[in-house]
C-alpha cells in the first residue's frame, strides 16, 4: 500500500484487495469442528417465533438486532467469565486499519467491564446480502485484531452473516482461511455449535 494511503476497513472491497496489501496467504477448509452445545429451549421457541412471526430483516439495524445478535449473546453467556462481547465498539489500530465492526468479542480486562481489551473475534454484517465486502470489512478487522494484539502465533476469527446465513473465516499468521461450509438460521443447532466452536477456540487461546 502507498505510504500516505488511509484506509478504513470499508475501504478493504473484497478479500483479494485485503490479501494484496497485507500479502497473506488465501485458503479454503472446513476448518469448524461443530460442537453440540445443550440449546436453551426458551431461546430456541423465542427466536423461531421472531423469525416466523416477527419483522426481522427491514434493516441493517433489525437485522443486528434481531438475527445476529441473539446469536452471539446466547453463546457468549458460556463464556462469559474470559470474555465481553462488543457491540459497534471503535476498533483502531492505525490510520489505515480503524473503524466500528458491528460485534467484538474480547479479553475480558481485570481493569473492568468498561475496558476495552484484547480482540479475538470480529463480526460484520453483509449488508445488503454482499458477502464480497462483507469479508473484505471483517477480513480487515481481523487483521487490525491481530496487529493490536501483537501475540504471536495467534488465532483471530470472522464471521460475517445477513442474520441468515453465516460465513466463518480464521487468521493465523499471515495465513487467512475461510471455512468452504456456510451456515443458516433454519438450522440452529448446528448454527450455534459453529459459533460455539469458534467461541471455544478463542478461549483456548488464553
Amino acid at each position: 500500500m502507498a505510504m500516505g494511503v488511509k484506509m478504513a476497513f470499508t475501504a478493504y472491497k473484497n478479500l483479494e484487495m485485503l490479501v494484496k496489501t497485507f500479502q497473506l496467504t488465501y485458503q479454503e477448509n472446513d476448518f469448524i469442528i461443530e460442537s453440540q452445545p445443550p440449546i436453551n429451549e426458551y431461546f430456541q421457541q423465542r427466536l423461531q417465533t421472531l423469525l416466523r412471526e416477527g419483522v426481522v430483516d427491514n434493516s441493517e439495524s433489525a437485522i443486528c438486532e434481531n438475527l445476529i445478535a441473539p446469536i452471539l449473546t446466547e453463546t457468549w453467556y458460556t463464556y462469559k467469565e474470559k470474555f465481553l462481547l462488543w457491540s459497534h465498539q471503535t476498533l483502531i489500530y492505525n490510520e489505515d486499519l480503524s473503524s466500528i465492526p458491528d460485534y467484538v468479542l474480547a479479553q475480558k480486562s481485570p481493569l473492568g467491564k468498561i475496558v476495552f481489551d484484547k480482540p479475538f473475534l470480529a463480526v460484520m454484517e453483509a449488508k445488503k446480502d454482499d458477502f464480497t465486502a462483507g469479508w473484505g470489512q471483517c477480513g480487515a478487522e481481523m487483521v487490525a485484531c491481530q496487529k493490536i494484539n501483537q501475540i504471536e502465533g495467534q488465532t483471530i476469527f470472522g464471521m460475517v452473516s445477513n442474520g441468515k446465513v453465516w460465513e466463518f473465516a480464521k487468521l493465523c499468521d499471515r495465513l487467512f482461511v475461510k471455512s468452504l461450509k456456510s451456515y443458516r438460521i433454519s438450522d440452529l443447532e448446528e448454527l450455534l455449535g459453529a459459533v460455539h466452536y469458534i467461541f471455544e477456540q478463542c478461549q483456548l487461546q488464553l
